[in-house]
């Protein structure tokens, strides 16, 4: 893992140049973890108002016998926050600090539209319960990563290929309609997705002590950290929710 070296530390004192080290590492987690409880506010809120706007909900669902289906509109609400992570995955480098949040912004209202229907499956009180064990299960994770001292790279490559696996074994699943597959699959969606929170937690920091001392990267990067934590985060409260919500009836 490469490490920021403080080039003050040669007239500080190594103490003073580590205890300035571990400030600006805290002040720039803080960044991170407020960048991504403000997009998870905004995500909520707009669900919360599609899902109760009959007018904007109607134009993104279709309550059939069969479930909720996406219109057209709707598919498009899906799928456009994956064209906005890799638009800013590619260009955050070049663009003004002010681009990448605005882009962060609406990348979290976009997910919050398509995640409107959760309101019309699971009752709104299994929501907030769940959400709230979400929060706690991943605070724990993310703690870990900050403070574990064992490099977590090699763990982070497994998940990832754990990832893709799963993946392609969901796609072969929409044809063989395995009930018992599909369960599995989210229970292993679930584990890897916890240890991802604890990865991308220690990831965060490594990529803090790269970013040095120019605050538009430093801004840049702790935009990038907050996406990664939120979809972490998002996807383990989906999972979760599937197990624990209650449903409407």
């Amino acid at each position: 893992m490469t490490m920021y070296t403080d080039p003050r530390s040669a007239t500080m004192g190594r103490s003073a140049a580590a205890e300035a080290v571990d400030q600006g590492l805290r002040s720039y987690m803080l960044k991170v973890y407020n960048y991504m409880a403000s997009a998870l506010a905004v995500t909520g809120l707009v669900a919360w108002v599609v899902a109760h706007t009959p007018a904007l909900l109607n134009m993104l669902y279709t309550v059939t016998p069969r479930g909720v289906q996406p219109s057209m509109l709707g598919y498009v609400v899906m799928f456009a926050p994956l064209g906005l992570v890799f638009f800013l995955g590619m260009k955050i480098q070049t663009m003004p600090v002010r681009t990448a949040q605005t882009v962060f912004w609406v990348y979290a209202g976009l997910v919050g539209a398509s995640l409107a229907y959760i309101f019309l499956l699971y009752t709104g009180a299994s929501i907030t319960r769940v959400f709230f064990i979400t929060g706690a299960a991943f605070a724990g994770l993310s703690l870990y990563g900050y403070t574990t001292k064992r490099n977590l790279t090699g763990m982070g490559s497994f998940l990832i290929m754990g990832l893709i696996g799963g993946l392609v074994a969901m796609v072969v699943n929409m044809f063989l309609h395995s009930t018992a597959l599909d369960l599995a699959l989210s229970a292993m969606f679930l584990l890897i997705f916890a240890g991802l929170t604890a990865y991308d937690t220690q990831k965060i920091k490594s990529m803090y002590f790269m970013a040095g001392h120019d605050a538009a990267i430093a801004e840049k990067t702790a935009i990038m950290g907050a996406l990664s934590l939120y979809l972490d985060f998002i996807n383990m409260f989906l999972i979760m929710l599937r197990f624990m919500g209650n449903r409407n009836q």
